[in-house]
């Protein structure tokens, strides 16, 4: 018969889940991670941010506690490596253009959704996610305040959810 303490220690380790040989995990993000890093900051720069986003990963993978959530943590380093990038690069270049991947404009992708809204509301989801651009990038490409961008990205998705509802 369990006790109470050696029951919730054995439902703990039931549920922890074990953190994969970093080979493996290096298999299963790579590409992932290289989308995310050539749409925020091209094919040029991408590959020194792919090497330096799992370097760090690398460094931190002996300290995980569990294997849960590896593909949102190893994206939320390639992020932030993103950031850094460009914090660096800003003074040096103009203006950083985003980089976008072969196929469809990402207007052209959400089109479908987003038709019928007003402009503003069209161009701030579009530009939110169809080129996940920060609010404060979207208020400047809108000559709006970042709160602005805000509160019109948030009423263009109510409108297209309220739309998908009634459909």
């Amino acid at each position: 018969m369990l006790t109470n303490r050696a029951r919730a220690a054995l439902i703990t380790m039931m549920h922890t889940v074990a953190i994969p040989p970093f080979e493996l995990f290096y298999e299963e993000h790579r590409a992932e991670v290289m989308r995310l890093l050539r749409r925020r900051l091209g094919r040029e720069r991408a590959d020194d941010a792919f090497q330096e986003t799992f370097l760090r990963a690398l460094q931190a993978y002996a300290r995980l506690d569990h294997g849960e959530h590896l593909r949102a943590w190893v994206l939320t380093i390639a992020r932030n490596v993103a950031i850094d990038v460009v914090r660096r690069t800003r003074s040096t270049e103009e203006v950083v253009e985003p980089a976008g991947e072969d196929g469809l404009a990402a207007y052209d992708d959400l089109a479908p959704l987003t038709d019928g809204l007003p402009p503003k509301e069209r161009a701030a989801v579009v530009l939110r996610y169809g080129y996940d651009l920060s609010y404060d990038q979207i208020a400047h490409a809108l000559g709006s305040s970042a709160d602005a961008a805000r509160q019109a990205t948030s009423t263009g998705v109510r409108r297209i959810r309220t739309r998908r509802i009634e459909q």
